[in-house]
C-alpha cells in the first residue's frame, strides 16, 4: 500500500502560526491544509502506537508532547484567521462592496464568510435600516424567514445551472477514475452506472462509445 506524503511539520506549524500573528491580512495557504495537518497527526500517532525497543520513553514523551502543541497550534491558527474573516464579513455587510479579495480562503472559510455576511446583512436590514426609516425593528423569526428563502432561492437557481450544464448519462462499459480540467475526480465506474456528467466530459465519453446519454421523455 502506497503511503501518503505528508506536508505539513512541526516546524512548518510553528512557522505558519507566526506569520499568521504578524500578518494582518490571511496568508495564503495550501487548499489542503487542514487535511494535511490530520495527515501529521494520524502519522505521529503511528509511531506512538509501534512497538519498538528501541523508542525510549523520553522519546514517547516528545512525540506526546508535540502531538498536543500542534492540536494547540492548529487552533491558534484556526481561531486568528477566523477573527480576520469575521472582520472582512462586517465590511462587506457595511459597505455592500463587491471587490473583497477572498483568493486567500480556504474552500470551508468562503462558505463560513458567506454565511456571516447573510447573517449580518438579515440582521442590519431588520433592526438598523428599520429604525432609520421609522420602522420598529423586526424580530429574528423574519430574518430566519428572509435567509430560508434566499438559500431556497439560490438552490433552485444552482440546480436549474446544474441541470442545462450536465447530462445524465448509464455506463456501457467499465470506467476507471479520470479527472477533468478542474482536476475534479470522476469514477470509477462500473457497467450499468447510472451518472451525472458535465456536459463535456458526457460528449466525450459518448463519442468513445463507453456511456449512453439518458433523456428525458
Amino acid at each position: 500500500m502506497e503511503t501518503k506524503e505528508v506536508n505539513i511539520t512541526y516546524e512548518t506549524l510553528f512557522e505558519l502560526l507566526k506569520r499568521e500573528k504578524d500578518m494582518t491580512d490571511l496568508q495564503k495557504l495550501d487548499p489542503n491544509f487542514f487535511n494535511d495537518f490530520v495527515d501529521y497527526l494520524n502519522e505521529k500517532s503511528k509511531v506512538l502506537d509501534k512497538e519498538d525497543s528501541l523508542f525510549s520513553y523520553d522519546e514517547k514523551k516528545k512525540v506526546e508532547k508535540q502531538i498536543d502543541n500542534a492540536k494547540r497550534i492548529i487552533k491558534e491558527i484556526y481561531e486568528r484567521r477566523e477573527k480576520k474573516i469575521l472582520y472582512i464579513a462586517l465590511i462587506k455587510s457595511r459597505t455592500k462592496s463587491d471587490v473583497m479579495d477572498t483568493s486567500t480562503f480556504l474552500e470551508n472559510e468562503k462558505k463560513f464568510f458567506d454565511e456571516v455576511v447573510k447573517v449580518l446583512d438579515v440582521f442590519r436590514n431588520d433592526v438598523i435600516n428599520n429604525i432609520i426609516d421609522g420602522k420598529q425593528a423586526s424580530g429574528t423569526a423574519a430574518g430566519k424567514e428572509e435567509i430560508d428563502k434566499k438559500e431556497t432561492d439560490e438552490k433552485d437557481d444552482n440546480d436549474k445551472s446544474e441541470a442545462k450544464n450536465t447530462k445524465l448519462v448509464r455506463f456501457l462499459h467499465v470506467v476507471p477514475k479520470f479527472v477533468g480540467k478542474e482536476l475534479e475526480e470522476y469514477g470509477p465506474f462500473a457497467e450499468e452506472d447510472i451518472a451525472n456528467l458535465p456536459m463535456e466530459i458526457a460528449d466525450l465519453l459518448i463519442n468513445k462509445g463507453r456511456v449512453e446519454e439518458i433523456k428525458g421523455s
